[in-house]
């Protein structure tokens, strides 16, 4: 699957500002894996308080970005894409290591791999780097559940 663009990002994440945090998909392989960027600048509002004088992306964050680009890799492989009746929600983490700060005017680079897919639930090995060193990796589950909008 080639390139998406954050109006195609939309399409598939129910996800939007300013929680939104995956802002271009650069390689997707369907039921394989995905490479995608953040754009992380001064202007995003966590960083009003975290912390003040010396901005640091939250770590939680960088995991939801993971997360996010997984979701879209999920989406991408079942062939569909949130709606009123499903949604693919975050459902474990393991192995979370944090190894460098994400700081504003960094380019987060996240990377998930699909591990295993077992009914409706997807197991990732993800990892957050930027400019080719490390800032996080985890392994993540998520399922699709039946919501009532």
């Amino acid at each position: 699957m080639p390139t998406m663009d954050i109006n195609e990002i939309m399409r598939l994440l129910p996800h939007r500002y300013p929680f939104l945090l995956v802002d271009r998909v650069l390689e997707c392989e369907v039921g394989q894996r995905i490479k995608a960027v953040k754009n992380v600048t001064l202007n995003e509002p966590f960083f009003q308080g975290h912390f003040p004088g010396y901005p640091v992306m939250p770590g939680v964050l960088v995991i939801e970005a993971m997360a996010q680009v997984s979701a879209i890799l999920a989406y991408v492989t079942r062939g569909e894409r949130h709606d009123a009746r499903s949604l693919l929600f975050f459902a474990g983490i393991d192995d979370a290591r944090f190894k460098r700060p994400v700081f504003p005017g960094d380019q987060l680079v996240l990377e998930s791999v699909e591990l295993n897919v077992v009914r409706s639930v997807f197991k990732f090995a993800a990892r957050a780097s930027v400019g080719g060193e490390l800032v996080a990796e985890a392994r993540l589950m998520a399922a699709v559940r039946d919501v009532q909008a």
